[in-house]
């Protein structure tokens, strides 16, 4: 038996709204009628999704494990629902972009708002997802165009290579190696250090820097990603190594970045659908932020932004 599409939508709006009452509320429903829904979704499923712990009910192991599964289809649903309304009111530029997090300000929404300013029709969905899982969300999620720093495992996707970026340490104006054109790695392992996730591509070029020097790292605040990182720099408990595009979405205006050498580098892809061919609007965005993030580096580091292009 195929399972029930209101079903699906009553378990959702219970695991979100934590009661039963809650579903009821959100999908204009009573609350016998989502008990029902409920009840019928386990009797589909063949196991149970929900458990009584005294007053209230909780999901079962069996139903954690379902809601993760249910989440992607309903997500997709709403997003196959929202994309046939826009094509019935005309609105048939649609771009559905996923960005790794923390660059979105700096790079993809004021490139994404200067193409869209040129058309007054155009819509688009953002998703943001952690770099460390970019693996996995290029591999279950539908979109049009992708964003994120190299390398990629090979999938039903074309990467694109469009920027190289460096490495820069990022630290309060106040920090004794504000002073310097240049942070070396030696003045980077004098000083305490905020550290980021040891699998990021910044965490990989520090430890391969201390595998071959013999040094250790003072890290005084772990920081597990990028953003926090710069914010904890910022308020001068160390200096940490950063991509100076997440340095410029964290909030910190007087943020000091320096070059960093040896240096390391940063690539930037875009993401194709393998399946899908590239529509005009999504070669635009690409284009735009092409010039956007070639711009910004420029602005950054100096020099001519071709200089950063690939």
């Amino acid at each position: 038996m195929p399972l029930s599409h209101r079903s699906l939508e009553a378990f959702r709006a219970f695991v979100e709204t934590g009661s039963v009452n809650g579903a009821a509320d959100r999908l204009l429903r009573t609350p016998p009628q989502i008990s029902r829904l409920l009840s019928a979704l386990e009797e589909e499923l063949g196991f149970p999704v929900l458990a009584r712990h005294g007053r209230r009910l909780r999901l079962t192991r069996e139903g954690t494990e379902f809601y993760r599964e249910t989440e992607l289809v309903l997500q997709a649903f709403d997003d196959a629902e929202r994309r046939a309304d826009q094509i019935r009111r005309g609105r048939k530029e649609h771009l559905r972009i996923l960005v790794a997090p923390f660059i979105s300000h700096a790079v993809i929404n004021r490139s994404l708002a200067e193409v869209m300013k040129k058309r007054p029709r155009m819509t688009a969905q953002i998703d943001a997802r952690v770099r460390l899982d970019i693996d996995l969300w290029v591999g279950q999620e539908t979109f049009d165009l992708g964003i994120a720093p190299l390398p990629v495992k090979a999938g039903a996707f074309e990467v694109e290579p469009f920027l190289d970026l460096p490495m820069m340490v990022a630290m309060h104006p106040g920090h004794p190696l504000a002073a310097r054109k240049i942070v070396t790695f030696d003045d980077f392992a004098a000083h305490p250090i905020v550290s980021t996730h040891a699998r990021s591509l910044l965490g990989q070029h520090l430890e391969a820097l201390c595998t071959q020097s013999g040094k250790r790292l003072d890290v005084r605040v772990e920081a597990r990603n990028g953003v926090i990182a710069c914010q904890m720099a910022g308020l001068d408990l160390g200096c940490c190594l950063a991509d100076p595009f997440v340095a410029l979405s964290s909030g910190v205006e007087s943020l000091v970045l320096r070059p960093f050498a040896p240096q390391g580098m940063l690539r930037y892809g875009f993401l194709y659908p393998s399946w899908a061919s590239r529509t005009e609007v999504v070669e635009e965005v690409a284009a735009e932020i092409r010039r956007t993030t070639a711009a910004l580096a420029a602005s950054i580091l100096g020099g001519d932004a071709e200089t950063f292009l690939i």
